[in-house]
């Protein structure tokens, strides 16, 4: 009786738990909700021993209590066989025989009244088992229930935990990549880009500037040495060079 008791204590304090409270005082809530769920396992499948054990001990009682009951009957009926067959000899005058019988009938009696007490006795334990079993059974119940519920919660609690890390390695991602941010690889390699691009243009002015002033220069010489071949040329002839008049056009003939 000990061992039921103490049994439906701890399946009444196990059923009792409050489960968000023992959350929210938890460093690890994982964790916690991983060995509650091994505690209510291995407590559900004792008490389940347990509560098997007791009920074939009920029904053991109740077999008993039948076969008490049946013998009840069965000692009444030899009772009242004997003392009728002692009725039938005393009548017929044979009263050492009825005597006998009547006590066949005593005895008989006297054992209907042992297994009466026994089915007396029995009767009240078999109905506290019972209802020991009852309650063995609504406890496990509820405790199959709590199970249950702690696994859903734990499910949960892991769900939201690998969703909140994903979506800290997604923020994270996204920070590293953030276009706007003028520190950002992506940025730095966009403007080193821009100022090899303004260098190029940069020589390509410059190349430009330096072929015109080439050819300005060119230009410049072939000036100078017209105006020097000209001088050359007055000097040698000690005057004036000549300019040729253009030709007369000609007068066609009289005729």
């Amino acid at each position: 009786m000990a061992q039921k008791q103490s049994i439906l204590g701890r399946i009444g304090q196990l059923t009792r738990a409050n489960i968000n409270s023992l959350l929210d005082k938890a460093e690890d809530p994982e964790k916690m909700l991983d060995q509650l769920v091994r505690d209510y396992t291995n407590s559900i499948a004792e008490a389940e021993d347990a509560v098997a054990q007791t009920i074939g001990n009920v029904r053991l009682a109740e077999a008993d209590y039948a076969e008490d009951v049946a013998a009840v009957k069965e000692w009444g009926a030899k009772a009242l066989a004997a003392s009728q067959k002692a009725d039938q000899l005393r009548t017929s005058g044979q009263t050492a025989d009825a005597d006998k019988f009547d006590t066949l009938a005593k005895v008989a009696l006297s054992k209907q009244i042992g297994f009466e007490n026994e089915a007396k006795t029995a009767a009240p334990q078999i109905a506290t088992q019972n209802a020991t079993v009852e309650q063995l059974k609504t406890g496990l119940i509820n405790m199959q229930g709590k199970l249950g519920e702690l696994q859903s919660k734990r499910d949960e609690l892991v769900a939201r935990s690998k969703t909140a890390d994903a979506q800290a390695k997604v923020q994270e991602a996204v920070s590293s990549i953030n276009v706007l941010d003028p520190t950002s690889e992506l940025s730095r390699f966009e403007e080193k880009v821009r100022r090899d691009e303004a260098q190029v243009a940069g020589h390509a002015e410059l190349a430009s500037s330096s072929l015109d002033s080439q050819f300005a220069e060119l230009e410049g010489d072939s000036t100078a040495a017209e105006v020097e071949a000209r001088l050359s040329e007055l000097k040698g002839a000690g005057a004036p060079a000549a300019v040729e008049a253009p030709a007369a056009p000609s007068t066609p003939a009289a005729g």
